[in-house]
């Protein structure tokens, strides 16, 4: 799911490993990349059955099982790879991404604002980051973590959902509208935006009603 933050990690941790380690680790990259995810983690579980200290291989493992929603095994790999190295902020992200699956907001905010410490300006920790502080009630902080994710990537149709969502929840309707407009206009199919719509127009109709 963090594909960006798995490649800056094999480069800045390849001179660390051998060559070997480093060509395996770049192979489950790219299989993870062409969502062969089993592959991907077959590949890494041998590297570590070799080297169980092998953080690289434990973000990426968390990162893979996340992507196939295996949230328990993410969790274990992301668990095991902080405790190895605290500054894992795959780790960190994988953390705070399962505590706010279980709605435990305060949890995924402290998680996830170390991970964007280590790594900053990642805009899918910042995505994440923001809807956790909007549903932790700061709201004003959370819209302004999810506009700093969408200016970092700016047709993110999650990022875009998100601020949606807060902006509604928020009772600025014109702009809710406008944000889902603009996930339509990258994906036509998306019924979160067309369901938002709906409602906001409802909700526009009952004020003026």
């Amino acid at each position: 799911m963090l594909k960006e933050i798995s490649l800056v990690a094999l480069f800045v941790m390849a001179t660390s490993y051998n060559d070997q380690t480093v060509e395996l680790l770049e192979e489950a990259e790219r299989l993870k990349l062409n969502c062969k995810h089993e592959e991907s983690i077959s590949l890494l579980e041998n590297l570590l059955s070799d080297d169980p200290g092998n953080v690289a291989a434990l973000e990426e493992i968390a990162d893979n099982e996340l992507s196939l929603e295996r949230y328990e095994r993410a969790v274990t790999a992301a668990k095991q790879a902080v405790a190895l190295d605290k500054e894992s902020y795959m780790g960190h992200y994988v953390l705070g991404f399962y505590s706010s699956l279980k709605g435990d907001w305060k949890l995924a905010a402290e998680r996830l604002k170390t991970a964007n410490s280590i790594k900053p300006n990642n805009p899918e920790i910042l995505r994440c980051l923001g809807w956790s502080l909007f549903n932790q009630d700061e709201k004003v902080r959370g819209i302004v973590t999810l506009e700093r994710s969408l200016n970092l990537d700016s047709e993110n149709v999650l990022t875009l959902c998100d601020l949606g969502v807060c902006y509604m929840h928020s009772g600025d309707l014109q702009k809710a509208i406008s944000i889902f407009s603009a996930v339509l206009d990258l994906d036509i199919e998306n019924e979160k935006a067309r369901e938002c719509i709906k409602m906001i127009k409802k909700m526009k109709a009952r004020k003026t009603a």
